[in-house]
């Protein structure tokens, strides 16, 4: 099908958005935290949320109840965008609707702070989750999900498989149109071409900004596909039909499920990468997250 109505609206409205370079970005941060409520609206009420530090990382918990299972959630951007108010109405919604705690992790991004300062963060933010945090706060530390979404959804690909290698794995992982393959050649039949050259110039950039000179890029933390993806969680893999990330986002679901991993993955037809973001101006998007809430309640109970 082609791009749905809605989403050629939201494209049509939208000014013209300059590709991801040194000299833009601060520009592109500033255009992503602004633009944040036109996408998502002011989410809704959760009854209690608040900062609190992890062991030197910023993490703001969504608490819908008093004590329950945790949703580790990692936001979008390609690692070089993206913050807590920017993602701050899908993680009301998502801890609304899931019924358990969610915990935004505030990483640093590159290329300020490029690999693997990110993951140094998660790790720090989790293991302060799974334990101080979690007597503090009532969460079950057995009952813990990662969330994210397109380099987010990289991010949790690769703390699921990092906690299960010390044997402290997630119950679940949920992975949002994913960055998968640095070498993916990002093919989407019926993508607009401006659309699908955007999006590798940007993906360039990120990636580029997100390792220094000097990582192998095939290494599993870069590439999860080659990593050894047995015993991992079962998955729900979210993608879009016009995405240049859905090959290797259904490549990966494919992946873990020949590994053995219970693995549902759906593609959202008519719609483009950050659709999940846009929950007052898309349909899919609200189909898209009671999805995923859903996912969460079934595998967390």
């Amino acid at each position: 099908m082609p791009l749905h109505p809605q989403v050629e609206a939201a494209l049509a409205a939208a000014p013209p958005r300059e590709a991801a370079t040194p000299e833009s970005l601060p520009r592109l941060r500033a255009l992503l935290r602004a633009g944040a409520s036109t996408w998502s609206g002011p989410g809704t009420e959760v009854a209690t949320v608040s900062d609190v530090d992890a062991d030197g990382v910023r993490v703001r918990l969504y608490q819908p109840q008093e004590s329950g299972p945790l949703v580790v959630f990692l936001h979008g951007g390609g690692w070089v965008n993206g913050d807590l108010d920017t993602y701050d109405p899908l993680c009301r919604y998502l801890a609304a609707l899931s019924g358990a705690t969610v915990a935004a992790i505030d990483y640093r991004l590159a290329p300020e702070h490029p690999y693997p300062a990110a993951f140094e963060d998660i790790d720090t933010a989790v293991l302060w989750l799974r334990g101080k945090g979690a007597k503090a706060h009532g969460i079950d530390p057995n009952r813990v999900a990662v969330v994210g979404d397109s380099a987010g959804g990289h991010l949790a690909a690769v703390t699921a498989r990092r906690w299960r290698d010390v044997g402290a794995g997630f119950t679940s992982q949920v992975l949002i149109y994913p960055v998968i393959d640095p070498d993916a050649r990002k093919e989407c039949p019926g993508l607009p071409e401006d659309m699908r050259q955007l999006q590798i110039a940007d993906g360039r950039f990120c990636w580029d900004s997100f390792v220094p000179p000097g990582y192998d890029r095939a290494h599993p933390d870069l590439s999860p596909l080659n990593a050894d993806l047995a015993g991992l969680p079962p998955a729900l893999v979210v993608t879009a039909e016009f995405d240049a990330l859905r090959a290797e986002g259904e490549a990966y679901a494919d992946a873990l499920a020949r590994a053995g991993v219970p693995t549902v993955a759906v593609c959202y037809q008519g719609q483009a990468h950050d659709f999940f973001r846009g929950l007052v101006l898309f349909d899919a998007a609200r189909a898209a997250i009671a999805q995923v809430a859903a996912t969460l309640r079934a595998e967390l109970a």
